[in-house]
């Protein structure tokens, strides 16, 4: 089956195949000794046409790639995830899902990525025009005073005689360059690889931004709920300190007690401050991603969603066919190899035909007349000789830029396989240590709870009540941003593997070794 960039490529060449009549009817043009001038031109173009039509057709080199796709990932296990439009949608936080869908409408850096998409398409069509007959049609008219002067002219001598007169023409001029080597076509090839990687650089931006936009939404959260955190522990220091100063005051605890409970009071009001400023730059980096102004306003609730048990993967042979960055890197690979040929074919010659007829004439009413046109059939070769070896430099230029591709190319796929395995291992090390810091924070809340009934009652010190509370805040601070940590890193997985999941993704293409082998796995 043939994928999206054959599909395109054998559409431009079939548009930039000229029809040739007699030839679609399988006849062929009469041959005859004594053919008129201008049905031997006829002919001329006919064959022009034909041969144009038969020009070679670019096709991709092999580049085998050191490097192949092992069977499963080595940084763990995972589940088949569900199959949804969205990555984030498991996570069913509606909140998520509105901010990303306004961040995808209104970001500045999206909206750029989508212009420079338009632009390749624009060139990609100009591209493919330069294969194609160009034809002008110019309409000149004019207005001339002419001297004459040295004319002896009985009674009018010493003076300068002159005329005026009017001049109009219509023209129509034709110019083709025969793209017999498929140079041109080559051009259209790289252009049109080039748009491919656009496209596939927006959709890459798209997953970038979707990632960023989710990432700083927890960091939002979890600053909201940090920041009530903090100040639910500064009441409780300050109702802590209210019963030690009530005991101090009946002479049942010493001064030192009050101190440490004041002491604690006031770090307890600067861990609020500072998390109040966590949360404001936190809400006004999310609402620069959605492209709001940073007024600190927008609102949005506090704690984290809970994040699903499973971890979505699919094998390491499916990730080249799903990244957007690798497919963009698999199309700039593509481009070089059609500019390396098309400066290949640059050492051949080139031929043109040029064409033109029209009319001039000092009335208007005479520009129809037929009796007055004129025309001019031309043909053109043109073989490059010496240039002191530009050409060949830039053959040799654009071979380096293809062996750069596919160095870069290569480079990203591993990057790629790093990403993966990086995260995978990360999820079952930030998966225990948030049970450890889960269990951590119950037993830091108990102790809290039993040192403060302690010291109510005369058994404990204000010490052990103030390392208990500390300890308790503690706990649970790190355990809010371990659980901020394990989403992002499955954001992580999801932009590593290139988006959503589908259900069933085990069975997915064998690993392959060079970039035509994954470029035609992916048409299949």
């Amino acid at each position: 089956m043939t994928g999206p960039r054959e599909e395109n490529l054998g559409a431009a060449r079939a548009n930039s195949v000229p029809s040739v009549p007699f030839a679609a009817r399988g006849g062929r043009p009469p041959v005859s000794s004594k053919v008129p001038a201008t049905r031997s031109r006829i002919w001329l173009a006919l064959a022009a046409l034909l041969l144009s039509g038969c020009a070679r057709k670019f096709e991709p080199p092999v580049h085998p790639l050191s490097l192949s796709a092992p069977a499963n990932w080595a940084g763990g296990s995972a589940v088949s995830g569900t199959s949804i439009g969205h990555w984030w949608d498991y996570l069913e936080d509606p909140g998520l899902d509105s901010a990303i869908a306004t961040a995808l409408e209104h970001n500045q850096d999206l909206k750029a990525a989508a212009a420079r998409l338009d632009a390749a398409q624009a060139e990609a069509l100009i591209a493919g025009a330069a294969a194609h007959p160009n034809i002008d049609l110019n309409l000149a008219s004019g207005r001339q005073r002419q001297n004459f002067v040295g004319f002896p002219i009985p009674g009018r001598e010493g003076q300068v005689l002159s005329t005026t007169f009017n001049t109009a023409g219509v023209n129509l001029g034709l110019s083709w360059e025969l793209d017999v080597w498929g140079r041109m076509r080559d051009g259209q090839a790289a252009a049109l690889a080039t748009t491919e990687a656009r496209q596939a650089e927006v959709r890459a931006a798209r997953l970038s931004l979707s990632g960023q936009v989710a990432k700083a939404w927890f960091a939002a959260r979890e600053a909201r709920r940090q920041a009530e955190l903090a100040r639910a522990t500064l009441a409780s220091y300050e109702t802590s300190a209210g019963r030690v100063r009530e005991r101090f005051q009946r002479g049942l605890r010493p001064s030192l007690d009050l101190r440490l409970a004041l002491t604690e009071v006031d770090r307890a009001r600067a861990l609020v401050g500072q998390r109040e400023a966590q949360l404001d730059a936190a809400v006004r980096q999310l609402e620069i991603l959605l492209g709001d102004y940073p007024s600190g306003e927008y609102a949005l609730a506090s704690g984290l969603p809970s994040l699903p048990r499973y971890v979505p993967e699919g094998l390491p042979a499916e990730l080249v066919h799903r990244r957007p960055d690798l497919l963009a890197g698999e199309s700039a690979v593509l481009a070089s190899d059609a500019r390396l040929s098309q400066s290949r074919a640059a050492l051949r010659p080139r031929i043109s035909l040029t064409s033109s007829f029209g009319t001039a004439s000092a009335q208007l009413r005479d520009l129809l007349n037929h009796n007055l046109l004129a025309w001019n059939f031309l043909s053109n070769l043109m073989q490059p000789i010496y240039n002191r070896g530009r050409l060949k430099a830039s053959i040799e230029r654009e071979e380096a830029v293809v062996r750069e591709a596919v160095a870069r190319y290569e480079s990203a796929v591993l990057r790629a396989y790093g990403e993966v395995e990086i995260t995978l291992a990360a999820e079952r090390m930030l998966a225990r240590q948030e049970a450890a810091l889960e269990a951590a924070t119950q037993h830091s809340l108990a102790a809290k709870n039993l040192a403060e009934d302690r010291y109510r009652k005369g058994l404990a010190n204000i010490i052990t009540v103030l390392t208990a509370q500390r300890a308790a805040l503690d706990s649970e601070s790190r355990w809010l941003t371990l659980r901020r940590l394990r989403l992002e890193n499955r954001v992580n997985l999801h932009l590593a593997l290139g988006g959503g999941f589908e259900e069933g993704s085990a069975a997915g293409p064998q690993p392959s070794s060079t970039v035509k082998d994954r470029k035609q796995e992916g048409d299949s």
